[in-house]
Parts: structure tokens; C-alpha cells; sequence
């Protein structure tokens, strides 16, 4: 407080201004897209490790797996927030997932292909599935919705149709036997870190079996890939100019077209890298198991999708972060796998991941009002 030339009180700039940056970096906190995530994560976390926490969830081993089956997530969710921040939806990621598998099934068992050509070959023609669909939704200017849900249905057909025209079966194993040696697959089934992993295991920082070989031998090239896609997006998406497209795009596209930026290649691009991001999933799955099956990638789509509105993304485009996507993936991993150590039934997690999505679109309404305000 100060006192004025005619002797009355005011208060201190300072004082206010003090006050407005604490409010203005509340509000900036939870106006992020990923706060939300970020949120739910840490209560999950902390729910697990009150429930399950003696369990050995949180072990090296269990912190593996639960990293896992959400880094196997968060790939598909890198792709769909891109595409859903530019304000369209691919419905086909499942049945482009189960595609996927039998193209590099096939030709490496039946066909005596190397795998690093089969590989190579599904990760193309992903793409140019991509394009296909991303030219479709430009061109017609039909919902997204309505494209990728028919090449939904038309892709898991194609999966079935095939595998039984060239193999008889809709599950073709024996994969692994073409991956042995080959300077590929590692690339998508190997593991990092592994003379790590060992050292920590002679120093006895990690935890053993009887024989002396570590519990977590290396970290799966699933989880290098969600990380390595998730930094490379994120970076695209708010330090590059195509990220400012994928931004603009999803705002208001005429705007952005009468602005000159290429919307409809956006697009189409965006779309070409969902189909891409699915191939990856498939061929870390194919190579890990050593199989391809017809119904993969079942509802994957959709909790795909739920992963990123968990993570902020609106879904009428133009606002959404990437690291809020692979905090939603995270939120389903850790509930998926925390279920199972603590006991609790897993028919459960349906309920779960219905209540999730509701909650991120009730608060993504929230933001959006607050944003357009």
C-alpha cells in the first residue's frame, strides 16, 4: 500500500500484478489440453499403488508390462490425435491392424519372402490406404466418420477374404521363423537396452531369477517406438509450420484455406500417417508373437480415440496435444494391467473406460467454453 500526493491510499502495482500472474498461471495450467491426462494418472497411479501396490505391479517387471500394453495403445493414439486436432476421425485403425499382419504373414510363410520386404511392403500399401481414404474425404468433402467406417468394414473383409483364399486359415503362424537373422525385425520385436539391463543385474540393482538372468531383460522396441513418435509429433505439431496447418486446419478450414495453406493436403497426410502408425502396431505385434490373426485389432480404433479425448484433444478439432494422448494410453495401460494384479475382475474395464470417456468430454466441453469466451 502507498500513499498518493493528496494523501490517499493505493495499492501497489506490484501487489496486483503479483496476484494476476498467479491467477493467469492457474488458468494457463488447467487450460492445457493435457492437464486433464496428467491428472487422471496420477489419481490412477496413486489408486493402484493403494490397491495393488504389495502386488508387484510397481516391480521392473510389472511396470513392464503395463508400459506395454500402453505404449502398444499410444502408437495408434500419436496418429489418431494428429489426424483429430485437424478435425477428422479414422474409424479403419482395427481392421487396418489385422490387415497389416496378414500382408506380412503371408508372403514371409507362404511365399518365402524375407520379412524385411514383407515389412517394407505393409508399411507402403498402409499408406497408400491412407491416401486413398484421405483423397476420398477431401474430394467427396463426405464426414471422415462415414469413409473410414466403411473401409473399416471393407479392410477387415479384405483380411478374412484373403488369408483364406491363399491359406485356408485366419491364423498364420510361423512368422518368427522368417524373422530369425533377418536385419529388420528387430527393428519392430527386439528389445533395448539389454547390456544394461544385464549390468544392472550384476550390481544387483535388478532383480533376478534363480539362474542369474534379469527379470527385464531389455526394454521392448514397442515402447521405443510409441516414445520416438510421440517426441517426433509433438515437435511437428507445435515447432514446425505443418503443425501450425494441423492447427489452422482443424480450427476453421475455410479460414485456413483462404489463408493458402493447403488443407486438404494436410489431410491427406494426416491420414497417410494413422494408416502408417497402424502398420507399426501390427508389425511389433506380428513379429512379437509370431502370428497373424484375422481379428486383430478389434475396437482398437475406438480406444484409440477415447486415449486422445482422455488427453485433451476436442473433438471438433483445432486444439489437442499429442502428450496428452499418450497419457490417455498410459490411464489404460495402467488400469487394464493394475485390474488384473489387484484381483478386481476384468469386465470392469469396460465400465472403466466408458466413465473415462465421459469425464474427458465433459471437461474438454469445459475448456472449449472457456476457450471460445
Amino acid at each position: 500500500m502507498n500513499i498518493d500526493d493528496k494523501g490517499n491510499l493505493v495499492t501497489a502495482a506490484s501487489d496486483s500484478d503479483e496476484r494476476v500472474r498467479d491467477i493467469s498461471a492457474i488458468h494457463a495450467l488447467v487450460s492445457r489440453p493435457d492437464f486433464g491426462a496428467i491428472a487422471g494418472l496420477v489419481l490412477v497411479l496413486f489408486l493402484f499403488a493403494m490397491i495393488a501396490g504389495d502386488s508387484g505391479m510397481f516391480a521392473a517387471d510389472g511396470i513392464l508390462n503395463w508400459a506395454t500394453v500402453s505404449a502398444q495403445l499410444a502408437i495408434l493414439a500419436v496418429g489418431a490425435c494428429l489426424l483429430m486436432i485437424s478435425g477428422e476421425f479414422d474409424l479403419s485403425m482395427g481392421s487396418m491392424i489385422g490387415f497389416c499382419g496378414m500382408v506380412i504373414a503371408i508372403p514371409t510363410v507362404y511365399w518365402s519372402w524375407p520379412i524385411w520386404s514383407s515389412l517394407l511392403l505393409t508399411l507402403s500399401v498402409a499408406s497408400l490406404i491412407g491416401a486413398l481414404i484421405g483423397y476420398i474425404v477431401v474430394r467427396t468433402k463426405l464426414p471422415s466418420f462415414i469413409v473410414s467406417l466403411a473401409f473399416l468394414f471393407i479392410l477387415r473383409g479384405l483380411t478374412i477374404a484373403l488369408s483364406i483364399l491363399f491359406t485356408n486359415k485366419t491364423i498364420v503362424s510361423g512368422v518368427n521363423n522368417g524373422a530369425e537373422d533377418d536385419w529388420l525385425a528387430p527393428l519392430f520385436g527386439g528389445e533395448f537396452g539389454q547390456s544394461i539391463f544385464n549390468w544392472l543385474a550384476q550390481i544387483g540393482v535388478m532383480d533376478t531369477y534363480a539362474d542369474g538372468e534379469p527379470i527385464v531383460t531389455g526394454i521392448p522396441m514397442v515402447i521405443i517406438w510409441s516414445i520416438a513418435l510421440a517426441c517426433i509429433s509433438s515437435w511437428v505439431l507445435f515447432f514446425t509450420r505443418f503443425g501450425n496447418w494441423i492447427f489452422a486446419t482443424g480450427g476453421d478450414p475455410k479460414a485456413a484455406s483462404n489463408m493458402g495453406i493447403p488443407t486438404a493436403k494436410v489431410k491427406v497426410i494426416l491420414f497417410m500417417f494413422t494408416a502408417f502408425c497402424a502398420a507399426v502396431y501390427a508389425s511389433c505385434q506380428v513379429i512379437e508373437f509370431g502370428s497373424a490373426a484375422a481379428d486383430r485389432g478389434v475396437l482398437k480404433e475406438f480406444e484409440a480415440i477415447i486415449a486422445v479425448v482422455i488427453g485433451g484433444t476436442l473433438l471438433t478439432g483445432g486444439y489437442g496435444s499429442v502428450l496428452g494422448a499418450l497419457f490417455g494410453a498410459l490411464i489404460f495401460g495402467v488400469v487394464q494391467i493394475g485390474l488384473f494384479f489387484s484381483g478386481i475382475s476384468s469386465d470392469w474395464f469396460r465400465v472403466f473406460l466408458g466413465i473415462m470417456l465421459l469425464m474427458a468430454v465433459l471437461f474438454n466441453n469445459f475448456i472449449r467454453q472457456r476457450l471460445t469466451r
